[in-house]
């Protein structure tokens, strides 16, 4: 009398077999997320050096000086100036890819009695930005924010010729918009809350994928001076220049 060989796998057999797919799933994860994570930085220093390089095209055209607009939103007027230089005939929309940075999915908006309220789009999105996710070197022509926070002028280069520029592998040129808080699209923190109820997003070291006058890119922590300014005012970071021993400087002196 023949028996029939048992096949198939045993209770214990595919316990086993699941208990190494989930561990071989666990090494593999951060190794994929690390690989998407770097993935998002390349396409962001890509990205910049295109944007700085039309920059520079841009001032070329205009006597050496870097492009201006004063009021508010100087940081993303950039944008607008260069839509001849990429081909672009129509009016800035969150389609011109080369202005968006894949790891831009959150921001924070500032909201007054509210602090900065986290929204859970791109800042490439936003009409107010420009639709970029980058911002440009130019608080020193910022209007109205200077004597609200104590300071009698902002660093930057906007309106500036580049060539007298002293750092110009120092001085930044366009960048991530996280750095002027600064907070970070690539290694997130959760913000803090204030001892008056404000939400605060920014963190020291935060690291934002930059840009410099000389045309190089990095990705690199960003200088944050957490104390409170004599108006009782948290300071943001393209207040100021920061420590000797960081790789950049907002001003261009």
């Amino acid at each position: 009398m023949k028996h029939r060989l048992k096949t198939g796998f045993t209770l214990v057999e595919m316990l086993v077999v699941i208990a190494i797919i989930a561990i071989l799933a666990a090494l593999l994860l951060p190794v994929l997320s690390n690989a998407k994570a770097k993935a998002r930085q390349t396409v962001c220093l890509n990205n910049l050096r295109q944007v700085n390089l039309a920059i520079h095209i841009y001032s070329d055209d205009s006597n050496d000086t870097s492009p201006a607009a004063g009021g508010q939103a100087v940081p993303w007027r950039y944008r607008e100036l260069l839509q001849s230089y990429f081909g672009l005939r129509t009016p800035p929309s969150p389609l011109d890819k080369v202005f968006a940075c894949p790891a831009d999915t959150f921001f924070y908006n500032f909201q007054p009695g509210m602090g900065f309220v986290y929204v859970r789009q791109g800042h490439y999105e936003q009409a107010k930005y420009s639709y970029t996710s980058y911002a440009f070197n130019g608080a020193n022509q910022i209007t109205n924010i200077s004597p609200q926070v104590g300071l009698q002028s902002l660093p930057g280069i906007s309106g500036r010729k580049l060539s007298p520029i002293r750092h110009p592998a120092r001085t930044l040129m366009i960048f991530e918009a996280t750095a002027l808080l600064p907070y970070s699209w690539h290694d997130p923190k959760s913000p803090f809350t204030t001892p008056g109820g404000a939400t605060i997003p920014m963190f020291n070291n935060a690291k934002s994928v930059v840009s410099f006058v000389d045309g190089h890119t990095s990705y690199i922590p960003i200088y944050w001076d957490d104390a409170l300014n004599s108006n009782g005012i948290y300071t943001l970071a393209f207040f100021y220049d920061p420590p000797a021993e960081y790789e950049y400087q907002w001003s261009g002196d």
